[in-house]
């Protein structure tokens, strides 16, 4: 369960009969997007927007909105769906304008900040409704949301703008548009349109019968999707935009890359990095589905990030990638019990580590703890890969460098902890991501699901992940069914 923007080892996980395979990954500044124009319609008084999706961190305060469908041509036609960011809400909106004015406008009360937990949002629209709070239906994970900070439904039989002939339409991003105004910044799954008829939730999805608070995907092969009906599941990795509806609506993918195909689901949920735990005065920019930060330019610097799983047991294989500098290279990299502290105090050098703190500095190799360093490895760069093997059965903790554990270690060695670091019981760890300041240092983070490229690519022993480097035997990435297994 999400607490405090964290996502602690939960005693059991909900079995999962149908599987999503993959998401896609949106990076805000690259502007992804994926187009269409939609033909006749079944029904323009009736669709269904359903989709599964984890967001990234709000973006800058200058963007007000991120789109997760969207038709605009200006000022006199329009309808979106989205979420405000930046400097507003991070509330969940249904804005539709006709003819130069706002013919409707819900915003919900409850605001979306969990940037580890996947939502599925359901928008039905169905403007033959008598009762105008029927016309349009909104629902988050299986359950109709009924209270609005704002909200003005369509008048009776009013045709939908996003499902008209000849209308161009986005998947991502500001539907007149290209660049960064209105991008989504995260991850989306099961993307699916349902045209001529207003579903409710349970089309595709249903609660959980052994955890009934949690709400899974289902099968959507049954369903009728009508004319402009879609299913993209992101399977296809030289055709992000594939209909697997039966219907070939294929959808244009823009400016996404072999990387955003992401192994990070509804089903299996990974760990990305937490923008919700950072030094309030000097925050660090998350991006890259929150798989890459970079750190502000602070001396003795300041906290970069942490992941957002935390795990008191088993044995935890994650790598990570310092990819730019702007002075020498101050990078650190480590685990802790207690990144939110870390955070807030803006914790980062030797001498500010607390004795459930360690952390591998790039410029020298050496290991940081409670206050002091002392020699351990290889100093290491920019483009390197830093492997942290997190064995909390024997309480021991590995390095390596490029597929080299430091050292001389030997991460299968158990309770000998050949040339490991020892540490303490009792603690909650996370992964972190640091600097000792003097200079911006940016990031990438694999915790099975890569921003970067991989050349070799190696899965744990249960077949998740893809690595640069060999997972230790035992060891295994770090996503929410290997925790309900291990952790």
């Amino acid at each position: 369960m999400p607490i405090n923007g964290f996502l602690y080892p939960a005693p059991s996980t909900p079995s999962f009969a149908y599987e999503v395979a993959n998401s896609l990954r949106f990076n805000f500044n690259d502007d992804p997007r994926l187009a269409r124009t939609l033909s006749t319609p079944t029904n323009a008084d009736k669709y269904t927007f359903s989709a599964w999706i984890k967001r990234d961190q709000p973006t800058t305060s200058a963007q007000d909105y991120a789109y997760l469908i969207s038709f605009d041509i200006g000022g006199t036609l329009r309808e979106h769906i989205r979420f405000s960011t930046g400097g507003a809400n991070d509330q969940l909106s249904w804005y539709i304008r006709d003819s130069g004015s706002t013919a409707t406008s819900l915003t919900t009360t409850r605001q979306f900040r969990d940037f580890s937990a996947w939502y599925h949002v359901c928008c039905a629209y169905d403007s033959t409704q008598s009762t105008s709070s029927n016309r349009q239906k909104i629902y988050i994970n299986g359950t109709q949301v009924t209270s609005f900070s704002s909200s003005g439904y369509v008048s009776q039989n009013q045709d939908s703008p996003i499902n008209t002939d000849g209308h161009a339409v986005k998947i991502g991003s500001l539907g007149n548009s290209a660049g960064t105004t209105g991008n989504f910044s995260g991850y989306m799954a099961e993307v699916c349109f349902i045209d001529g008829q207003a579903l409710d939730p349970t089309s595709f999805g249903e609660f959980d019968t052994d955890s009934p608070n949690i709400w899974k995907p289902k099968s959507v092969s049954g369903l009728t999707f009508g004319n402009n009906g879609f299913h993209l599941d992101f399977e296809d990795s030289s055709a992000l935009g594939n209909d697997v509806s039966g219907n070939n609506n294929d959808w244009t993918p823009s400016d996404f890359t072999t990387t955003d195909q992401s192994t990070d689901t509804c089903t299996n949920n990974f760990a990305t990095l937490n923008p919700l735990v950072t030094y309030p005065s000097a925050s660090p920019v998350h991006s890259e589905g929150n798989l890459q930060v970079v750190t502000v330019n602070a001396d003795p610097g300041y906290f970069g990030s942490s992941s957002t799983i935390g795990v008191t047991q088993g044995k935890w294989y994650a790598e990570f990638k310092p990819t730019n500098s702007t002075s020498g290279v101050p990078y650190l990299i480590g685990v802790s019990s207690d990144p939110a502290e870390m955070a807030r105090n803006g914790a980062t050098s030797g001498n500010q580590y607390s004795s459930t703190e360690w952390g591998y500095y790039g410029h020298n190799g050496n290991q940081y703890h409670d206050g002091s360093n002392s020699s351990y490895g290889d100093a290491y760069t920019t483009n390197d890969i830093i492997g942290v093997a997190l064995d909390l059965d024997n309480h021991k903790l590995y390095f390596s460098k490029n597929g080299t554990f430091q050292n001389s270690g030997d991460p299968t060695s158990g309770s000998t902890g050949t040339g490991a670091i020892s540490i303490d019981t009792g603690e909650t760890y996370f992964f972190i991501l640091t600097d000792l300041g003097g200079a911006v240092c940016t990031y990438q983070a694999n915790f099975g699901s890569p921003p970067f490229s991989i050349s070799s690519g190696n899965s744990d022993a249960n077949g998740y992940g893809n690595f640069e480097y060999s997972v230790p035997s035992g060891y295994y990435s770090l996503n929410t069914k290997n925790l309900a297994e291990f952790g």
